[in-house]
């Protein structure tokens, strides 16, 4: 009797730890900031803003991609990845600009790609002409 009442009460503990660490595995998931990315273009050049929930995590220092778009839509895994900088505060803001590019034609848009921390974002598209 003791050994069936002991077995239950282990076998109910381990459930409860399991569930409690799917629980916790979740929330942590759950709790990356958020990451606005901005672009503006100017004679080919890129330059633009991060903005975060938690900006010394997700806008301090972020690595900023911008990607020149081959189709309709944004889709990093298949669109080209140029330029990069990093985004540092300026102003009381965070701002990122690729310097002198004078990228070609065509339609591009920036990207802050996740991080442990930070959700992924991207920017609006502009295009070049």
């Amino acid at each position: 009797m003791k050994r069936r009442l002991l077995a239950s009460i282990l076998a109910l503990a381990l459930a409860a730890a399991g569930a409690l660490a799917l629980t916790g595995a979740a929330s942590a998931g759950g709790n990356k900031g958020e990451t606005t990315v901005t672009i503006q273009e100017q004679n080919g050049d890129f330059h633009g803003t991060v903005r975060s929930n938690r900006p010394n995590k997700c806008a301090e220092d972020r690595l900023i991609w911008v990607y020149k778009q081959k189709g309709r839509e944004q889709r990093p895994s298949r669109d080209n990845r140029l330029y990069m900088d990093t985004a540092s505060l300026s102003g009381g803001r965070y701002e990122w600009d690729t310097g002198n590019t004078s990228a070609n034609d065509g339609k591009y848009y920036a990207r802050a790609t996740p991080t442990p921390d930070c959700k992924a974002d991207n920017s609006r598209t502009v295009r070049v002409t």
